[in-house]
């Protein structure tokens, strides 16, 4: 199934320009527009005089996930299971982003954009949805070009709401026996 749907995903590299350059964007430079965007949602919040407790407890909660979910338990898991990306394994892949080999599961990429992602929708769920969307978009793309499996992509989502959560339920318990919450 995973061959499935990689030679479909990928099947569309190589036919338009644009195309190309659109999904090089995505996997590469579109998780950099979406910190961005957290960053600007704090000043935002600052600025309009909205919950910036709130937004300040979300902002720390989504990077410590997402720093939790690629640091430690990606690379945790790459050092047990060293698993070849599509690019070393099959002949006729048309490889969009140059990328050194090995270590494809679970997809660090994922994991930290959709702890991210999920540490925003704890918070703000509207947000966190469009969040979720940027995920989806950058993971996609990680496929499309070539240097990830669908299920790296999987694993990695899963293991990155998962920490969000973890980190979420643990600043909770924090909060309360300082009495902070």
């Amino acid at each position: 199934m995973d061959l499935i749907v990689f030679r479909y995903l990928h099947s569309w590299v190589g036919k338009y320009l644009w195309m190309d350059s659109f999904v090089i964007f995505k996997a590469e430079y579109l998780g950099w527009w979406v910190l961005g965007g957290l960053g600007v949602f704090l000043i935002a919040s600052a600025y309009f005089r909205k919950d910036i407790k709130k937004a300040s407890r979300m902002v720390i909660i989504a990077l410590s996930a997402g720093i939790l979910s690629r640091f430690v338990f990606t690379e945790a898991i790459r050092f047990f299971y060293n698993r070849p990306r599509p690019f070393e394994v099959l002949n006729d892949i048309y490889q969009l982003v140059v990328h050194s080999g090995g270590g494809s599961f679970p997809s660090g990429h994922a994991a930290f954009f959709f702890a991210l992602a999920a540490g925003v929708f704890i918070f703000y769920r509207w947000w966190g949805v469009l969040f979720f969307a940027f995920a989806v978009s950058i993971s996609a793309g990680r496929v499309i070009v070539g240097i990830h499996w669908p299920s790296d992509i999987l694993a990695g989502a899963i293991i990155g709401i998962a920490s969000a959560y973890l980190v979420y339920y643990i600043f909770s318990i924090y909060q309360k026996k300082t009495g902070q919450g």
